[in-house]
């Protein structure tokens, strides 16, 4: 009984601290995105300390591309021609990034979106990125602009 009174607690806290997203915010997907862990359903987590990839969005009017981006030790990045086509669909009280490829389309619902952080859930996995940041590798201490 106490257990699930005090998960309650915890979900209510959750929900009332939780911002909800608007289409101001929007925008702030533009970029790129340093995935931090998973979550998968059963609870269990995945976490990454090291990525080799990070996804760089550009979206406008509420459509644009995902692709994925290899960061280089000088700050830049190393791109290819692959991308995903993506739509941004609000449905009811929530937003949806809709993506398409040759192969397959999907869906994942925006949980969390900040300057910082965002946060994705497809019908399976949750994801949670942080905002890329340079890797500043450069002899004589110098950084990358």
């Amino acid at each position: 009984m106490k257990k699930s009174i005090l998960l309650l607690v915890f979900y209510f806290l959750f929900i009332s601290c939780h911002k909800e997203i608007t289409e101001n915010d929007i925008a702030k997907i533009n970029g790129y995105w340093e995935i931090e862990k998973v979550v998968f359903p059963d609870g269990n987590e995945k976490k990454y300390t090291i990525n080799e990839t990070y996804d760089y969005f550009e979206i406008k009017n509420n459509s644009g591309f995902r692709k994925k981006v290899n960061p280089q030790l000088d700050g830049t990045f190393l791109v290819n021609d692959v991308s995903e086509k993506v739509s941004i669909k609000k449905e009811k009280e929530n937003y949806f990034l809709n993506y398409s490829t040759t192969f397959s389309k999907w869906k994942e619902k925006i949980i969390t979106l900040s300057d910082s952080e965002l946060v994705l859930i497809n019908t399976n996995n949750e994801y949670h990125y942080k905002r890329a940041t340079p890797i500043n590798i450069i002899p004589n201490g110098k950084k990358t602009q």
